[in-house]
């Protein structure tokens, strides 16, 4: 909108309903405002922190970020620091290192040196023309305003687009992030930031990037909690305990217990670890496709039109943590150790091998039971088909028995009617199956 008769005022919602007017706007903007002109459009933070910036020296035109250290010395800041434990949860969440990928995911500390950064080749490439890389320092006096800076210094999340960044090589990008904090003593231990050319911010990127921030604090705590002391995080100093978050996960991996309404992950020594319902459904999907899923496909099969990939990559990383790296990323997929190791694997495995009998020992109960999602019905289904198909060309009137006397195969027709030519329709078990298929008719009003 505009106010007086030659000047604009820019609104920040104009960044998602009209970018590139909104882009166009705030370089015009920056341009006059250096030059001497009021600071129009422009907030009074962002205002404030230019001029600050330029006090201390930095240069709009040729400004680099100082080091603090090289990136090869990084890797050893890391240890140490109470974020180490909560990376790769918050790069299972926001990061893209598919080939197609635009932002990158950066993670630095209280002061704004960067600590770690995951994002796809070419997004890595884009951030190293601007030397944003582990070991720079992104505070404002390092690198001018920018929305790392931007929290340090308020401690309040910010989202910085195109010329609103006092570096000119910065205005093609947006960039939105928020402080991690302490849960006990509220005090900044990192900022977390997703990065990207323009098109990548839209009306959610600050409620993922504020999401990433509970979820990696909700993890700090919980790590508090099972370790059952004090222990002290990492605020601006670098000396700390480290923290690691307890797993309940077995030492290895074996197979996965999907069938029944008792899901879980069954370790090398034994030990069953149990599964949520919807934690299972995901693994269901892994297991069925060698290909795997990206989290985009698996947010859909489970949810559907509502389904979000955040939410898949909050559980593939809380999944990690029982399968270790028994789960593959990009796409999701289960390794070559697990592949084909569950019950349902088993029992479609004894099918192709003809061995029957075996099969339908092993097929226990339907595939996750208690599951409503559409993905998982289809699993459902072509497993009871199989065995079904089985047992039906195997021509033993005692596997059909045992068939129709199961769950799965209460409402096979064709199978309850093999039973009566091969056993007679006086076979006791031709008979229980027959009345079980009349209630079964009787319930559905057929």
């Amino acid at each position: 909108m505009t106010h007086g008769p030659n000047t604009t005022v820019l609104t920040a919602d104009q960044r998602f309903s009209s970018p590139h007017e909104y882009e166009r706007m705030l370089r015009a903007a920056h341009e006059v405002t250096l030059a001497g002109s009021p600071p129009l459009g422009i907030s009074t933070e962002v205002w404030e922190s230019w001029q600050r910036s330029l006090a201390a020296g930095i240069d709009p035109d040729r400004h680099l970020p100082r080091h603090l250290h090289e990136v090869a010395d990084v890797v050893a800041l890391r240890r140490g620091h109470a974020l180490e434990a909560v990376m790769p949860a918050l790069s299972e969440l926001l990061s893209d290192e598919s080939s197609d990928g635009q932002h990158l995911l950066v993670l630095a500390d209280a002061s704004g040196e960067v600590l770690w950064r995951v994002g796809s080749r070419a997004a890595l490439r884009q951030a190293d023309r601007l030397e944003f890389v582990e070991g720079a320092d992104w505070s404002e006096a390092g690198v001018g305003t920018n929305a790392i800076s931007e929290v340090v210094l308020s401690g309040r999340a910010a989202q910085l687009f195109s010329a609103e960044h006092l570096v000119r090589t910065h205005h093609d990008w947006a960039c939105t992030a928020s402080p991690i904090r302490d849960a006990d003593s509220g005090a900044v231990i990192g900022v977390l930031n997703v990065s990207g050319p323009l098109n990548t911010v839209t009306a959610d990127s600050m409620r993922m990037v504020k999401c990433g921030v509970r979820l990696a604090e909700e993890l700090l705590r919980a790590a508090r909690r099972e370790l059952g002391r004090g222990s002290q995080l990492m605020t601006a100093g670098r000396s700390t305990a480290v923290l690691s978050v307890a797993s309940s996960a077995p030492t290895s991996v074996a197979s996965l217990a999907l069938l029944g309404d008792s899901p879980g992950v069954v370790g090398g020594d034994g030990r069953r670890v149990p599964l949520s319902l919807r934690r299972a459904e995901i693994l269901a999907l892994l297991d069925s496709r060698d290909r795997g899923w990206s989290a985009d496909e698996l947010a859909y099969a489970i949810h559907g039109e509502t389904g979000l990939a955040a939410t898949i990559r909050i559980e593939m990383h809380r999944i990690r943590h029982v399968l270790g790296e028994s789960l593959e990323s990009t796409p999701y997929r289960l390794g070559s150790t697990l592949r084909g190791s569950s019950d349902v694997g088993r029992v479609l495995r004894l099918v192709r091998e003809g061995q029957v009998a075996t099969a339908l020992a092993a097929y226990s109960a339907p595939l996750l039971v208690r599951s409503t999602a559409g993905a998982i019905e289809p699993l459902r289904a072509e497993l009871t088909s199989a065995v079904g198909a089985s047992v039906r060309a195997s021509g033993d009137a005692e596997l059909l028995r045992r068939w129709c006397a199961t769950e799965m195969g209460s409402n096979d027709r064709e199978a309850v009617q093999a039973l009566g030519s091969l056993a007679g329709i006086d076979d006791a078990g031709y008979l229980a199956s027959l009345a079980r298929l009349s209630r079964i008719d009787r319930e559905l009003g057929c």
